[in-house]
């Protein structure tokens, strides 16, 4: 279900809280695994997100998701001014209609920020020998399996709100495309996400699918990658899915992992720009998986 941004965090903020330190306590419950409606939905959700992304990029005078809105022109001179605007986005069938994924939440955003005096081809040639953000924001850890062009990323994710947080390894396919001398884009599929029991400790453990909580089910990520004089501005649409549970942890649920989506889209730009602002000879490089 996609539900638009509703300012109930504040009022549920300290029950959000009280409420899963309780459940995190418990013994972990056995959740229904993915239903067939519920994989078909998100597979609607992304095909049509990727068939919007497909057609804009076949543009000749715009190229960011952000130049293809109403806002486009402010949030462009936001991002040339040091600013990372975010904003929340909805994909539609053709007709224009809601695309229903059933007991689920899609978080559905993009966000663009400034890599200042970069050079397009410099950015693609480091994204894919070093991950950016290792041991910074949500990604605890990382290690490039398998190298461009095929590329396979594995990261040790976290995602925190109030009082909780719930730690995954997952894999993510990444395909990059240089499309001419100032446009360039990539896209992340996430292909193993799987929620951790008693993470940091000896006793860590994957939890198998279906038993986890279901807060982070599917992530995707699509980058656009546009030279400027400026620098190199980067600008990411991520879609996740979550699951949807009944009252009264549908609503706060939901409101809980949206919040969370959105803030991890603004700390994966941080991260972006920090990488980037960082001498390459401090960089982290990717080894092989051993």
């Amino acid at each position: 279900m996609i539900n638009p941004a509703r300012p109930l965090y504040s009022v549920f903020a300290a029950f959000v809280g009280a409420v899963l330190v309780s459940q995190a306590a418990a013994p972990v419950q056995a959740f229904p695994p993915l239903k067939a409606e519920t994989s078909a939905g998100w597979s609607q959700y992304t095909a049509a997100t990727e068939q919007r992304i497909a057609t804009e990029l076949k543009s000749t005078d715009r190229f960011l998701a952000l130049d293809f809105t109403s806002t486009g022109i402010g949030e462009r001179q936001a991002v040339l001014h040091g600013e990372m605007p975010v904003a929340q986005m909805f994909s539609t069938k053709a007709n224009g209609k809601t695309i229903d994924v059933p007991d689920a939440w899609v978080h559905h955003w993009r966000g663009a920020v400034l890599l200042p005096k970069a050079r397009l081809a410099d950015v693609l040639r480091e994204l894919q020998v070093r991950v950016p953000g290792a041991g910074q924001g949500d990604v605890l850890a990382s290690k490039i399996l398998e190298p461009a062009p095929a590329m396979r990323v594995y990261l040790k994710i976290h995602r925190s709100k109030v009082s909780f947080t719930f730690v995954y390894n997952t894999e993510h396919l990444v395909t990059f495309t240089p499309r001419d001398a100032t446009h360039g884009s990539s896209t992340s599929v996430a292909v193993k996400i799987a929620e951790l029991a008693n993470a940091g400790t000896p006793d860590e453990r994957e939890l198998a699918p279906g038993k986890d909580y279901g807060f982070l089910w599917r992530l995707n990520a699509y980058w656009r990658y546009l030279q400027v004089p400026e620098g190199v501005i980067a600008e990411c649409e991520s879609v996740s899915l979550s699951r949807e549970v009944g009252f009264p942890f549908g609503t706060i649920g939901g409101i809980v992992a949206r919040g969370e989506a959105r803030e991890s889209m603004e700390r994966a730009l941080v991260n972006l720009r920090a990488f980037f602002a960082t001498p390459v000879r401090t960089r982290p490089a990717w080894s092989p998986a051993r």
